[in-house]
């Protein structure tokens, strides 16, 4: 195994440990950047909101898809390491930085042409097609920045530079955090722009997060240097990449594109019910931080060690991780239960409001665990080159799961049903989750005799 491959020798505990702690505080910056971006909107009035609110599952479900190519890129990069294919590792590097810029150009492209006929088929309202159409055009345009700081992510992620890789996520967040009220309300004598300058921010704390991502890369093993390219193998790397990122990518989607249903079929409800929704989706988003850092940080470990094929120390890294995400999912369930009221007074005053964001946590945050345990067992099946079977099983949890039960007794029920919906997916998605990694790394690596090693 290469020297580089640090994360195959010490505790498996010590690196869980290392691993996710820096990017706990990488995925909470990112994730408050949503909270923040809902605050300010949220003074502009409801109608912002629920705006928002819409837009909320589509942005999660691009950049889903920007972090299923960040786990393409840091899977075959964690592989090539344990294997002790140094030369691969870096040639891969460089062809996944360029290969999630092509792909960001590719969904900007696609997104802003089919903008209005997508909103549209969400059931938004006319009266906020155009509020909808000020954000979206501009994080269109922008999609490329943002792939691009996700690929760089991954290049980081793949060497066990998790320190690094949530420096990145910092620098993007403080400068949005900085940028939003500037550009959303407005301060110093300047206006604002309204919800489009919420876009505006998250664009340029984008191309800053770049520029940080390219200083830090410039302090680890593997280099960005594109003359690396002229010796790879180009189809084949893009086939090792798109294995585990296609998947990786539509599996990460699935969720937040079963979101963007529940909404339209919460649009029934009332614009109150769809404000509240994605206010409180929002909270929650960042009470689940740990979990994401942690599904986030499993695919170096599992990777590296599935590559030096030490398959033992990969199931260790599993078990742990699955009672993190049973311990952590319960206690926070507790925390948010008893304080949903609390928390929706900071984003709205408006009382149909508060009670839909208060009725959503109540019912959804005891269905947290089985989500932590989703998001773990698919990083650790993408490390190991399973991307399929986590796209299986996330597909099976949207859609013969979730959105049944939303549409089935939403007439009895009312909104309760979409927010039980999610709660009964996300704990039969865990359990079956659980199952289905655990057979998975009970076999153990193949033939080492089988990888290609000349791409």
């Amino acid at each position: 195994m290469s020297e580089m491959a640090k994360l195959t020798r010490g505790t498996i505990r010590g690196h869980l440990v290392s691993q996710t702690l820096p990017m706990i505080f990488g995925v909470a910056a990112i994730m408050s950047v949503g909270l923040i971006d809902a605050y300010f909107i949220g003074q502009l009035g409801a109608q912002e909101l629920a705006a928002v609110s819409f837009i909320f599952p589509i942005t999660i479900a691009l950049s889903s898809l920007g972090v299923g190519v960040m786990v393409g890129i840091n899977s075959v990069i964690a592989r090539a390491l344990g294997e002790g294919d140094e030369k691969r590792a870096e040639r891969r590097a460089n062809f996944g930085a360029i290969f999630a810029l092509a792909t960001g150009i590719l969904l900007g492209l696609v997104l802003y042409l089919l903008l209005d006929p997508l909103f549209r088929l969400m059931q938004a309202s006319e009266e906020l097609l155009p509020l909808i159409g000020e954000y979206m055009r501009p994080y269109a345009l922008g999609l490329p920045v943002m792939l691009l700081q996700m690929g760089l992510n991954g290049v980081l992620r793949g060497q066990g530079e998790a320190r690094k890789t949530s420096f990145v996520s910092i620098t993007y967040s403080v400068a949005n955090w900085a940028l939003d009220p500037i550009l959303i309300t407005g301060a110093f004598g300047f206006g604002g722009f309204g919800v489009a300058g919420a876009a505006y921010a998250t664009i340029a704390g984008f191309f800053i997060a770049i520029l940080m991502a390219l200083w830090l890369i410039k302090g680890a093993r593997l280099q960005i240097n594109l003359t690396a390219i002229r010796e790879c193998d180009l189809g084949a790397s893009s086939k090792a990449i798109l294995s585990v990122a296609g998947p990786a990518a539509f599996s990460n989607a699935i969720n937040p594109i079963g979101l963007s249903v529940l909404t339209a079929l919460l649009a029934s409800q009332g614009q109150a019910a769809v404000a509240g929704f994605g206010a409180a989706g929002r909270l929650q988003s960042f009470a689940v931080v740990p979990l994401l850092a942690l599904s986030g940080s499993i695919g170096a470990i599992v990777g590296q060690n599935w590559g030096a094929r030490q398959a033992d120390r990969s199931r260790r890294a599993m078990w742990w991780s699955g009672l993190f995400c049973i311990g952590y999912g319960l206690a926070i369930a507790l925390v948010l239960y008893f304080t949903g009221d609390w928390f929706a007074d900071i984003f709205t005053d408006d009382p149909a409001v508060i009670a839909e964001f208060s009725r959503y946590l109540k019912i959804s945050v005891w269905g947290y665990a089985g989500f932590g345990l989703l998001i773990v067992a698919n990083g650790a099946l993408n490390a190991v080159d399973k991307a399929g079977y986590a796209l299986a099983q996330s597909a099976a949890r949207v859609f013969l799961v979730m959105l049944p039960f939303g549409w089935i007794l939403r007439a009895q029920w009312g909104s309760s049903a979409i927010y039980a919906a999610e709660l009964v997916a996300n704990l039969a998605g865990g359990a079956l989750a659980a199952l289905i990694v655990w057979r998975v790394l009970r076999d153990g690596p193949q033939d080492r005799a089988s990888i290609q090693t000349n791409t």
